[in-house]
């Protein structure tokens, strides 16, 4: 369970990590506006991606689903306030931390709350 819980969690971080820079990379870096194909062609595997975490976090709990989009968008919250402060200088305000801090604790609920 614990094996399959890992793999969920890095195919949703890779996944995160690359739909952040999809979706927020052209305000960082122009060049994706001259390259569209490259950046909707990025979409593929992303989504290969996605579906690979869902079904190791569905396979780890027996079938269930609720803990695969719980933890799903615990770990967007933290790639999206991680990457948001290291590539565009936002800083953690209390309101970022506050839901820094509730993102992973539900991950811990899903992970250790039998």
């Amino acid at each position: 369970m614990l094996k399959l819980i890992l793999q969920g969690c890095i195919y949703g971080t890779l996944a995160q990590v690359i739909t952040f820079l999809q979706l927020q990379g052209n305000v960082k870096y122009g060049w994706f506006a001259k390259y569209p194909i490259l950046v909707l062609a990025s979409s593929i595997p992303v989504s290969w991606m996605f579906i690979r975490s869902v079904e190791c976090f569905v396979e780890a709990y027996g079938g269930e689903i609720w803990p695969s989009r719980l933890i799903g968008f615990g770990i967007g919250i933290i790639v999206f306030s991680l990457m948001s402060y290291f590539l565009f200088k936002e800083p953690f305000t209390v309101k970022t931390v506050v839901c820094l801090f509730l993102a992973i604790l539900i991950i811990l609920v899903q992970v250790f709350w039998k």
